[in-house]
């Protein structure tokens, strides 16, 4: 089955020597690399690292630091991003979604990329170490071990647990923003961290909800592929009662102030109400398109971008 599944991909697949050469022109292969580190996905982990360093700062940081730790930042998780899709290239070749990624396409071989991803991580991790401070350099060394390692190598393919404990890859870029600008820790990045970690499974689910068929055609045991909409719903309302709950927590405190508050509250209470909806929808049994899962993870994006936007101006209105 999977042999046929394969051969059913265009021609390149996982590099495709039975299958004829493939055309690579050179801006083709340019955009292939970018494309290896999920810019998409690099974006969001930046905006929950600079506004950290604003509230680090009780203000403006300095700017040379916002932007080695920003590319320091953008070359880790890259890394890690085509890492990861090295080691799925199999999987990734199987799911209609992953289809025309590069490895899949042949536009970028295994080797390459297994290259590419060992250069940028040590890279990153030199960066960060000379440039910033090496307490950033290891945080930024140890998210990208736990995404390629600890999630992708031996929590994706076993536990419908896996995005659970593998988002915490996701909210160490949290405790990086922090460690930049003061080389320690403190308990306002933890909270954050912890707002990430609660954050992520009910940001994720829903797309898995989604595209559910996918996963389970390659055998990889995402919660919704294992349990029914009710269950994921009811999931995604716990986590997401504890999101907000944590989130509300740098203001007692201290850390925060009465505009952070109020957008929290606000945010918080918005997302609430669409976890809430997502669920009434699947007690009572709706599928499809009419099940609109996606309207909570496009949400939890937006979210997550007003909620440390906040936590930057913050500082600016006590």
């Amino acid at each position: 089955m999977c042999v046929t599944a394969v051969e059913s991909r265009p021609a390149g697949l996982l590099g495709g020597a039975s299958q004829g050469p493939v055309h690579r022109p050179f801006g083709a292969r340019v955009k292939a690399f970018v494309a290896l580190t999920k810019p998409r996905i690099i974006e969001l982990l930046l905006i929950t690292t600079v506004p950290v360093m604003f509230l680090a700062q009780q203000g403006v940081p300095d700017l040379k630091l916002v932007l080695l730790t920003c590319i320091g930042g953008y070359l880790s998780a890259g890394g890690a991003n085509a890492l990861n899709m090295y080691i799925d290239r199999d999987i990734d070749a199987l799911m209609d979604r992953t289809s025309q990624r590069p490895l899949v396409t042949g536009m970028v071989s295994p080797r390459e990329c297994l290259a590419f991803g060992i250069t940028l991580a040590v890279v990153s991790t030199l960066l960060f170490g000379l440039t910033v401070n090496w307490l950033s350099a290891w945080l930024s060394l140890g998210a990208l071990l736990f995404y390629v390692v600890v999630y992708t190598m031996i929590l994706k393919r076993r536990t419908s647990q896996n995005i659970v404990w593998g988002g915490i890859a996701g909210c160490l870029p949290v405790l990086i923003g922090w460690s930049s600008v003061t080389d320690s820790m403190s308990w306002a990045p933890i909270i954050l961290f912890l707002v990430m970690f609660f954050w992520t499974p009910p940001h994720y689910w829903p797309l898995s909800m989604k595209v559910k068929e996918d996963y389970a055609r390659v055998g990889v045991p995402m919660l919704p592929v294992i349990a029914s909409n009710k269950v994921v719903a009811r999931q995604i309302v716990i986590y997401s009662w504890v999101m907000v709950a944590v989130s509300l927590l740098l203001t007692p405190l201290g850390y925060t102030g009465w505009f952070y508050t109020v957008v929290a509250l606000a945010a918080g209470g918005f997302w609430l109400w669409e976890a809430h909806g997502l669920q009434n929808r699947a007690k009572a049994e709706v599928t499809g398109v009419k099940l609109k899962e996606m309207r909570l993870f496009h949400w939890s994006i937006t979210y997550v971008s007003i909620l440390f936007v906040a936590v930057a101006v913050d500082p600016f209105l006590r």
